[in-house]
């Protein structure tokens, strides 16, 4: 028995989207075991509870001996504000432990593999159970906690350099920061949504500045662009082209990671490429 651990480090859930996926993760995955932690439901303003609640319920979790694992409810807004605190009051059963998520949950994804705590994994959240097609992503992580590896972003397939993926906002927060990772001679995947094109441009220009030395750099979705009062000129994959260039990273081509029900799972670290696909 897999047993997770769900708190939400930024946002929020509905009650009824945690019932959800408990009541499908009881039908498909009985090898799993939910527990969803009730600072999942507090609120805030935009949080899921104050600072304090939220860091509270992460360490509790993460420091768990009787958890094997602890998944991110939602994005959002909210993890950065709690990381570097977090990160000191985690003890060795951390250490054990994958953490999953993405979008906002980068920041502690990120912390958490510059430190060497536990498992990173960018993948489908909790909350994701109310996109189109959700159900699928969140089967996508269960299945992943109870072994099965078709999940995996294809590139990984093949890939021999470790890894990591990020939202592109997020990314380029953490640069420069005590939460960023060292990503020399990874792969880095990154997506965005909700960010008019010339907003990536700018992310693009600061996040690449700060990636001298990787791999590569693969471009995932780039969704939901809002409309800007006159065309950019140039789509999200040629301006990941031209900042890679500026900056002689290798572009690898795309990524099927995403804002959506389709984003697929990214450990950090080497890949494990191969396993029941």
């Amino acid at each position: 028995m897999t047993r997770i651990a769900v708190c939400a480090p930024s946002a929020p859930v509905a009650r009824e989207d945690a019932e959800r996926v408990k009541a499908l993760a009881l039908a498909e995955f009985p090898q799993v075991e939910l527990v969803i932690h009730d600072q999942c439901f507090a609120v805030e303003g935009h949080f899921a509870g104050s600072d304090a609640v939220r860091l509270e319920a992460l360490v509790e979790c993460a420091n768990d001996p009787t958890v094997d694992a602890v998944w991110f409810a939602r994005g959002g807004y909210g993890a950065c504000r709690i990381a570097e605190e977090a990160l000191e009051r985690l003890d060795h059963a951390a250490q054990a432990k994958t953490f999953l998520g993405y979008s906002d949950s980068g920041y502690l994804l990120g912390a958490l593999y510059r430190e060497r705590i536990g498992k990173p994994v960018h993948a489908p959240l909790l909350a994701d159970v109310r996109r189109e097609g959700g159900e699928q992503a969140v089967r996508r992580t269960l299945a992943y906690l109870a072994g099965d590896r078709s999940g995996l972003e294809p590139s990984l397939a093949e890939e021999k350099h470790p890894v990591a993926a990020f939202n592109l906002m997020t990314l380029a927060m953490l640069c420069g920061t005590r939460l960023m990772p060292g990503l020399a001679g990874h792969v880095v995947m990154v997506e965005e949504v909700s960010e008019y094109l010339y907003a990536v441009d700018r992310l693009f220009f600061h996040a690449t500045a700060h990636l001298g030395g990787i791999a590569g750099l693969r471009l995932g979705r780039v969704s939901d662009v809002p409309e800007n009062d006159r065309p950019f000129g140039t789509g999200a994959l040629d301006i990941a082209r031209y900042w890679c260039e500026r900056h002689a990273i290798p572009f690898l081509g795309e990524a099927d990671i995403g804002h959506d029900a389709a984003n697929r799972i990214v450990p950090f670290g080497l890949a494990e490429a191969g396993q029941g696909q």
